[in-house]
């Protein structure tokens, strides 16, 4: 059909390109449109403002990459079901999904409103910023089960190869998101609080778009009201390869709370400028998103469909495209950095720490597709845990330590920022050897 992709014959990549191409244009587009409203704070309502909504990304991703992690897990499962040509159970999953998705959407609600300026005090946020950060925050979650709703359906989606519709859809409610942060902003004055309503009403109009398109597919893909409910088998195996992929993610996003923290203690022009050199990282990272989002869909269909050799080539095809489009960003970004920059901030205080974390960890930033892929191709055909662990170790544990001995010996900015590229190689090699040695058994397996 259509809007979905043979993952099981025919060029692999072609199809590959064909699915990532339109989740990383998603992605980048996605941030550009969360990058708009720091630039808007930071030209018509000041440093700070641009401050505390920045500093406030790891708090976010903390409280919902758990949830997030889930939505993996069911991707892989509806596809594990396409490529075993099952579609009772693909049904099963679709509709658990759905419930899964407002579960998790309320939850994160209730317990990031309440959580959100215990943790903001416990980072050290600066007087000037932690109102401001604090008032975000809790309208942003208020719209939580909203975005729930939408990264669950766009999982589903995904899982049948379809990456174009939800990209045509953000792309609609980007606009009107930056025309209402525009208005709130600059024409009401109201600040952080204008952005967030912005949000809160891009969502709303994405999970519903969303929740319209599935209503209106056939075969097993077709949401039914009435069939919504947990099916028990389905929700393990989601929980089996989401669970550890969540779980990796807060951890991972524990240590950029940390690593926050002591950005911090610099003052309110490095967390600015901080925050306006990691939205360059978050545009390179979702590219590389995309071609991991490609690795585990086609891993997990043809691992159900039993076929070694069309495994194989999934991996080396994401690694090779994943790798080469992250490199092209990251260089890209950083030889512009002077220009970029200034989209964000014309403060002549704030722009030098932003060079700093250009030059420190988004010009090495593609070193990470080495884990990222590879973890996602174990994670197609199970292996969930081993991944999410080294990731922890890797990206959390040893920039925690990095932080409380280094950093504090030599307490310097550049410091600080160097362990990013030392934790994406050692977690790099770990994964990459784990990977062929998990995958010459099981690629075994699917021979005999």
């Amino acid at each position: 059909m259509a809007n979905e992709i043979d993952m099981l014959h025919g060029s692999l990549m072609k199809r590959i390109l064909l699915f990532a191409l339109p989740l990383a244009a998603t992605g980048t587009v996605q941030q550009l449109f969360n990058a708009t409203d720091g630039m808007i704070l930071g030209h018509f309502a000041g440093s700070h403002a641009l401050a505390a909504v920045g500093s406030t990304s790891p708090i976010i991703n903390i409280t919902i990459n758990l949830f997030i992690g889930l939505s993996i897990g069911a991707n892989v499962v509806i596809a594990n079901f396409i490529g075993q040509g099952r579609p009772d159970r693909v049904s099963d999953a679709v509709h658990t999904t759905v419930l899964l998705s407002l579960f998790a959407g309320v939850i994160i609600a209730v317990v990031g409103i309440i959580i959100c300026r215990p943790v903001l005090v416990a980072m050290d946020s600066p007087d000037n910023v932690i109102e401001l950060s604090t008032t975000y925050l809790r309208i942003f979650y208020a719209g939580m089960p909203f975005f729930m709703i939408y990264i669950y359906a766009s999982a589903i989606l995904r899982s049948k190869g379809d990456t174009r519709r939800p990209l045509v859809i953000l792309l609609c409610s980007g606009f009107i998101k930056v025309g209402l942060s525009l208005l709130f902003v600059v024409a009401l004055g109201m600040s952080v609080k204008g952005v967030a309503f912005a949000t809160i009403i891009a969502n709303i109009l994405n999970s519903g778009a969303l929740i319209y398109l599935l209503r209106k597919e056939s075969g097993p893909f077709r949401l039914d009201y009435h069939k919504i409910r947990i099916k028990r088998e389905q929700l393990v195996m989601i929980l089996k390869i989401g669970v550890p992929a969540g779980i990796q993610s807060m951890v991972f996003s524990f240590s950029n709370i940390v690593i926050q923290s002591a950005i911090n203690s610099f003052g309110a022009d490095a967390i600015a400028g901080s925050a306006a050199g990691v939205n360059f990282e978050f545009f390179c990272y979702f590219v590389l998103n995309a071609f991991g989002q490609a690795a585990v869909t086609f891993t997990s269909q043809n691992y159900g469909a039993r076929n070694a050799g069309r495994c194989k080539e999934v991996f080396r095809d994401c690694m090779i495209l994943g790798t080469t489009a992250m490199m092209i960003c990251n260089v890209g970004f950083f030889l512009g950095r002077e220009i970029f920059v200034l989209a964000f901030t014309t403060d002549a205080i704030v722009i030098p720490w932003a060079m700093v974390r250009f030059r420190r960890a988004l010009l090495f930033q593609w070193i990470a597709s080495s884990y990222e892929i590879s973890g996602q191709c174990l994670r197609g055909m199970g292996h969930s845990v081993l991944p999410a662990l080294f990731s922890v170790l890797g990206s959390c544990v040893l920039r925690i330590i990095w932080i409380f001995t280094i950093f504090q010996s030599f307490r310097t900015f550049e410091m600080l920022l160097n362990i990013y590229p030392i934790s994406w190689t050692i977690t790099g090699i770990a994964t990459l050897i784990a990977f062929f040695i998990i995958s010459r058994k099981e690629y075994k397996k699917m021979s005999c």
